[in-house]
């Protein structure tokens, strides 16, 4: 009998791809399944970046590429640093990874040490609780509500403050609740953290081009704060690559040649051809980019007002991002047939045998009592798909 590794044995399945998987299982068989569970955008990779990757294919981009990622590429993600978020940072302080994911791995693994606490306001992206437990890390979650907009406090924060805090977690734009911390409200974080030598601030950023409450802001952009501020981005959400597996960090420079070394032994530079994708995606044109901003933007409303029309479920409103985050913990108790809800994972099976629309339980990101809903998806769709969801629901009692 294989036995795995207690590394391997403390970590938890994904449920975002749970729940991807029993939806592919019932499409394979003949059932029309609305997948809202997705956090892929649904659009096509625009043309000018394939065309750039089929340059790169006959250019003979097909060596191995530098660890950290092409020097050209590294610059033009510093000067969209500076484009984009007044951001200083020079090309020895980036590097480019095999997507956020692993940027966000590199970093956590690269700083965080057997017993050191990792502050992550919840509802939180699933894997950066799973990350953490790779590194040894202890989680400390800073619960939050519908009421603040799932965002944490600057009293909140300091009071999960202990001696063993290594690290700060957080996104903005958020997985899964689409909340936007504002300039303001980064501050007020950011003079906390400045009190704490020796605290780290992991800002994850991938959800920047998909922001509804105006300019993106990063926690990075307060001098004092700084040197002690971790960027995490890529091109996946704003670009719809998420296929081409590129990501990147920006973090000083003892951090990124940090990074730099750990991948080096884990995956080496990531892919060649991907690479000269990406430099085309944040060197050149951007109405894409806006153009499904606008999409998702629209489609944030639609959803919005149609959840409205759904009895006994709480939602906020969205600030960026591509999901919604209802409280539906009213159907708790409720039964149909042989279906008892119990909690949010058994309301997201019910929902995806019963109304064929696919959902993530909220316990996967810390919230016992929300759900998961992507509206990246066609308007039809989304339509279709709350529509299923309402009538799923009102056969609870």
């Amino acid at each position: 009998m294989a036995i795995s590794s207690d590394r391997l044995n403390r970590l938890s399945v994904s449920q975002t791809l749970e729940m991807s998987e029993k939806s592919r299982e019932l499409t394979k068989k003949g059932i029309d399944i609305v997948n809202m569970s997705v956090g892929q955008p649904d659009f096509r990779t625009p043309p000018h970046i394939k065309n750039a990757a089929k340059r790169a294919i006959d250019e003979n981009y097909t060596y191995y590429s530098p660890v950290a990622g092409y020097g050209d590429l590294r610059e033009a993600i510093a000067k969209k640093l500076k484009r984009d978020n007044d951001l200083e940072y020079k090309k020895s302080q980036i590097v480019v990874s095999n997507g956020a994911k692993q940027a966000l791995a590199n970093v956590i693994l690269s700083i965080v040490n057997h017993g050191d606490e990792v502050l992550i306001p919840a509802p939180y992206w699933v894997s950066y609780a799973e990350i953490d437990k790779i590194a040894e890390g202890v989680n400390v979650f800073i619960p939050t509500t519908l009421e603040s907009n799932f965002k944490v406090t600057p009293e909140q924060v300091e009071e999960a403050i202990t001696y063993r805090t290594k690290a700060f977690l957080f996104s903005s734009p958020s997985n899964p609740a689409g909340s936007v911390y504002t300039r303001d409200e980064l501050y007020e974080l950011a003079k906390v953290f400045a009190k704490y030598e020796g605290i780290y601030v992991i800002s994850d950023e991938i959800y920047e081009h998909i922001n509804f409450s105006g300019k993106h802001e990063s926690i990075a952009q307060f001098p004092f704060l700084k040197d002690r501020v971790i960027v995490i981005n890529g091109v996946s959400k704003g670009f719809a690559m998420t296929g081409w597996r590129i990501g990147y960090l920006a973090a000083p420079e003892w951090i990124a040649k940090a990074c730099e070394k750990l991948q080096g032994q884990f995956t080496s530079g990531a892919s060649s051809i991907a690479q000269r994708a990406a430099l085309a995606a944040i060197t050149l044109d951007m109405r894409y980019t806006r153009a499904m901003g606008k999409a998702f933007l629209r489609r944030r409303n639609l959803v919005v007002e149609l959840l409205k029309e759904v009895p006994n479920i709480r939602i906020n409103i969205p600030q960026g991002a591509f999901y919604i985050f209802p409280e539906v913990s009213y159907y708790f108790g409720k039964s149909y047939q042989e279906y008892t809800i119990y909690n949010t994972k058994n309301l997201c099976l019910f929902l995806l045998e019963k109304a064929h629309v696919a959902t993530v339980p909220g316990s996967a990101f810390g919230n016992p009592d929300c759900i998961r809903i992507s509206y990246a998806a066609p308007d039809l769709r989304i339509r279709e798909g709350i529509k299923r969801i309402k009538k799923a629901l009102s056969l609870l009692k």
